[in-house]
């Protein structure tokens, strides 16, 4: 089974477990499949397995179902993020988003539901290595709430002063850096050494996000853009410029290469990490414009 197949069953089986077998809501159980499926490049998740797999990937259900839970997770934060509270976006991976698809009251419970359903699909593979499990779960709380996950990157933004490194470690950062601690404590591994990884692709990723809110349109990036001088946030290009940002990028992604501790899939990580350079990294024409 290949890896993006691997991935894509996993999340369809946690969705599955959100349904579950008694009656529930009909709108809010397909909202759930509509805001997870078809997915994004499913990047968190594959970072997640491919460290895993890197590190011996011992126990496969609970690889599968921490790239699973990983991946609600964001996806519920996609959800959040597009309400008219905050990003008010009525697009997201090309089609409407949530609140616009099903209603502002019905995105929230969405949400909320994937954020539940994110733990239990966790917590249901316990019998199989319990401290593994509860390592995995603290480790994704950590980095989803309170004081350094996605949610306080989204509350940096309600603050009259920003501190910007901060505000990129939580808002980008966090679920990169879950991503590669969690592979890791998937396979039985310790989390600390793949903490540095994890930071400067979420470092990397936010400043090609930034690069591709300033260059790219709607119809080319699937989500509204421009959201960044829109709602007054801190951008890469603003602050350095779109080649500053680019050469900046480069620097990161290749310090990303050089933190990846070392295991017997390590040639295959850093395979991973230029692959991702590439389709990170825009190509811009002189004129400072997307290329063709």
């Amino acid at each position: 089974m290949g890896l993006n197949t691997r991935i894509e069953a996993a999340i369809s089986k946690a969705v599955a477990v959100g349904r579950g077998d008694v009656v529930t809501p009909p709108k809010l159980a397909s909202a759930l499949e509509y805001a997870t499926a078809p997915g994004g490049a499913r990047i968190r998740p594959t970072i997640l397995m491919s460290v895993a797999i890197a590190c011996g990937d011992n126990k496969p259900e609970i690889s599968d179902a921490a790239a699973a839970a990983l991946e609600l997770i964001h996806c519920a934060s996609l959800v959040h993020d597009d309400l008219p509270c905050f990003d008010n976006a009525d697009v997201r991976r090309g089609k409407p988003s949530v609140h616009r698809a099903y209603s502002k009251p019905l995105a929230i419970l969405t949400g909320d539901s994937l954020i539940v359903l994110a733990f239990e699909v966790l917590a249901r593979q316990s019998s199989l290595a319990p401290d593994r499990v509860a390592q995995l779960i603290l480790t994704l709380a950590q980095r989803t709430g309170m004081p350094g996950g996605i949610c306080a990157g989204q509350g940096w933004e309600s603050e009259d002063e920003i501190d910007l490194s901060a505000y990129h470690q939580a808002k980008t950062g966090a679920l990169f850096i879950a991503a590669t601690q969690m592979g890791a404590l998937a396979a039985g591994q310790e989390a600390e050494p793949w903490l540095e990884l994890g930071a400067r692709i979420g470092e990397a990723f936010q400043v090609a996000d930034d690069l591709r809110d300033a260059l790219y349109d709607v119809e080319t990036l699937g989500k509204p853009t421009g959201q960044d001088d829109l709602h007054g946030r801190p951008n890469a290009v603003t602050e350095l410029g779109v080649q500053g940002a680019i050469s900046r990028l480069k620097d990161i992604l290749g310090g990303a290469i050089a933190s990846i501790p070392s295991c017997a899939g390590e040639a295959q990580l850093a395979e991973m990490v230029r692959m991702y350079a590439e389709r990170l990294t825009p190509v811009v024409a002189p004129t400072g414009v997307p290329g063709e």
